[in-house]
């Protein structure tokens, strides 16, 4: 007992000293975070008595406003004994001052590695508003650092950060909300987020009518959908969500707007959603969106009317609204490349979806406006490709080749079998060899790319079906395929080019003694098979073309095979037409 008397007083000149410090050095220039002040501040925090812990926790958050820099293990130290602290203000300025500190990305990992989730997880189940906020606000922005997420959704937090996204106070909900938003940014964490409940959660906050709450709640449900089993999940559990989407494009903010759209863009990856989307009016809402002045609302309206545009249902839909013409417009129109890609994607859908005549697409000026960038020096590759993707579909469609033809494209896609890109080089080929299959009725405007540009289209069948092993199988077939069906034609005049040119057809006569490829040995392709699907239906043999079927589709042996076959057919044919 003595000695104890005796200590009580060492220990209060210490503080005493402490205070006075701290006094002197209180000013902007001063660094707490190291040094005599962090030893000062140290020294109040660990205290028995409760108005230095309070002087310490109080200073610490003040501090930490002006200053976030990155702190060491010495100076977090102490900011997470005052967390552990019985005393609910005390509590409050740790946590702020965590919080703080916390919007520094080295702060946010030493903090988790110091373990200082489990005392704000133990300050969100408080009662205490303050506490709540601090906690809570504190644990989003240690959300955001990849490295905790899963720290954080192991450690028992999501649970009461679902619970507090319910609280009444709206600081509260707001930072749980942004809580559970930061933690839907990977598959694994959506998962442990619907299973602590969060999807109902942030269903209901969309009818709050705060804004941050909407765009919170319509983000994270954004990034749910992504997954097909969260989609699932929202069409078994949420039958409002589709409504309130809606109704944010129609009333609300133009954060949230955009972040509505793109949650039913999302969802409308699923036929289910594409038909839903459509019937409760989300089509009617988006359309106007087009022709905003926003971009970002334009890319997102655009966005979900490409994946609304995917079932052959809502083509009527989209057809009748009028809204064809803007679609069109926007193709030149607008400077913004995802915007443009997204409209030819919803195009190329629309016209994809049946055999109806589609002649209104060509009527709206469609195809000038495609020549037009593909034209421009400024168009970018993914337009480009979007481009020349949708061509390969349009000239599938007997009222659309024409107009292709016609228009000069065939001009335009030659150049671009050289290009290095592999999935913008496959589609100008196969659209190419989709016109040869119209050779009969354009056999003119065949011949006249024959030698140009470029060195026309012969110079592209020569390089390609040069004996070369570089050369990549599909491709080779492709034009293989193009030979073929120019030689099926009724024009004299294209046949003889064909036969007479010094290379073409000699390099098919050594492609086709070569003989199949021995079992076993595989010819690396840049494609697939399932890339030979344009390809397939642009035009149908009966036996070993194209259009039949293989057990293995997928298989480099079948590719090179089907090669083989295709220019032993047109060895066939070319001894036929000298007979």
């Amino acid at each position: 007992e003595g000695s104890s008397r005796e200590e009580e007083p060492l220990l209060a000149d210490k503080e005493r000293q402490a205070v006075n410090m701290l006094v002197d050095l209180f000013e902007p220039t001063v660094s707490f975070y190291e040094g005599e002040p962090l030893k000062a501040l140290s020294t109040l925090a660990y205290s028995d008595i409760y108005h230095l812990q309070l002087s310490a926790a109080t200073a610490f958050s003040e501090i930490s406003e002006m200053d976030t820099r990155p702190v060491t293990r010495e100076a977090l130290e102490p900011i997470l004994y005052l967390l552990h602290s019985p005393h609910i203000n005390v509590q409050h300025g740790a946590s702020a001052a965590m919080g703080n500190l916390a919007v520094n990305v080295e702060n946010k990992l030493l903090i988790v590695r110091m373990g200082g989730l489990e005392p704000l997880i133990r300050q969100m189940l408080s009662p205490n508003i303050d506490a709540q906020i601090n906690s809570v606000g504190c644990i989003t922005n240690l959300a955001t650092a990849e490295e905790n997420k899963m720290v954080i959704a192991k450690s028992g937090a999501l649970l009461p950060l679902t619970r507090l996204a319910r609280s009444r106070d709206l600081r509260v909900q707001r930072n749980a909300a942004g809580a559970l938003l930061n933690m839907t940014h990977s598959a694994e964490h959506r998962q442990q987020l619907i299973g602590a409940g969060a999807v109902p959660v942030l269903v209901e906050l969309l009818a709050s009518d705060d804004s941050e709450l909407q765009y919170y709640a319509t983000t994270a449900l954004s990034n749910i959908a992504v997954d097909d089993s969260g989609r699932q999940l929202l069409w078994d559990t949420q039958p409002v969500l589709v409504d309130a989407l809606i109704r944010f494009i129609d009333t609300s903010t133009i954060k949230v707007q955009c972040q509505a759209i793109l949650t039913l863009r999302n969802l409308a990856s699923d036929d289910q959603y594409q038909i839903q989307i459509v019937e409760k009016g989300g089509l009617e809402s988006l359309l106007p969106l087009l022709q905003s002045e926003y971009d970002p609302l334009v890319i997102s309206a655009s966005a979900c009317l490409r994946n609304l545009s995917i079932h052959p249902d809502n083509e009527k839909h989209i057809l009748d609204s009028g809204i064809l013409p803007c679609l069109v417009h926007l193709i030149t129109e607008s400077g913004n490349e995802e915007v443009q890609c997204h409209v030819i994607s919803a195009l190329r859908n629309l016209v994809a979806n049946n055999d109806a005549d589609k002649s209104m697409f060509a009527e709206s000026g469609l195809f000038d406006h495609m020549k037009a960038v593909l034209l421009s020096p400024d168009a970018s590759d993914a337009v480009v490709g979007e481009m020349v993707a949708a061509l390969n579909v349009f000239v599938l469609d007997e009222s659309l080749w024409p107009y292709i033809i016609d228009d000069g494209f065939l001009e335009l896609l030659i150049p671009l079998t050289r290009s290095p890109l592999v999935e913008l080089q496959y589609n100008a080929c196969v659209t190419i060899s989709s016109l040869a299959g119209k050779a009969s009725e354009a056999s003119d405007r065949l011949i006249q790319v024959w030698d140009r540009p470029d060195g026309g289209l012969q110079s592209y069948l020569a390089l390609f079906l040069a004996v070369d092993e570089g050369m990549d199988p599909v491709l080779r077939s492709v034009a293989l395929w193009t030979v073929l069906l120019l030689l099926e034609s009724d024009s004299p005049d294209l046949i003889q080019l064909v036969t007479s040119h010094p290379s073409i057809i000699k390099n098919i006569d050594k492609i086709a003694a070569i003989g199949s490829l021995p079992e076993g040995e595989l010819r690396n392709s840049a494609y697939t098979s399932d890339s030979l699907a344009g390809l397939r239906s642009s035009r149908t043999f009966d036996g070993d073309g194209f259009g039949g079927d293989s057990e293995n589709p997928d298989d480099d042996a079948d590719i090179y095979n089907r090669m083989i076959n295709i220019a032993q057919d047109v060895v066939s044919l070319v001894h036929t037409l000298e007979i």
